[in-house]
């Protein structure tokens, strides 16, 4: 794997402007913008998009070919950002959990969600 400083890449900023630029409420005309046209046809259409997307990379990782890995991880983020948009959300929520989660084990952070999780669950028997 190449080591590359992403530190002063926005581009998932830039994309999450056009995308919410893209909104039928800003102006984005469904017969000239995709991304219009995913915002038009409801929250699902933005959803099958993401499940689609994420079979086509896990197929093309199976298949071992890097070039189809890339191309499908970009048509996932691109969904994911558009999902995350229906939501009032961005990539810089999303960025600010990877950063509260590095330095954790993976197995330290899940075994820190399922003790929140039952902890919830708890409050809300008790209620």
């Amino acid at each position: 794997m190449n080591a590359v400083s992403l530190s002063g890449d926005d581009t998932l900023a830039r994309l999450a402007a056009v995308i919410e630029s893209r909104r039928p409420d800003a102006g984005g005309d469904p017969d000239k913008s995709y991304v219009a046209r995913l915002f038009a046809k409801g929250p699902d259409a933005a959803l099958k998009k993401v499940g689609e997307e994420a079979t086509e990379l896990v197929m093309a990782a199976k298949d071992g070919q890097p070039d189809r890995v890339v191309a499908e991880c970009a048509d996932l983020w691109f969904h994911t950002l558009v999902v995350l948009a229906q939501h009032g959300l961005g990539p810089e929520q999303v960025l600010a959990e990877l950063r509260r989660r590095e330095g954790l084990s993976g197995l330290e952070e899940f075994a820190l969600r399922k003790q929140q999780a039952r902890e919830a669950g708890e409050r809300e028997s008790a209620s």
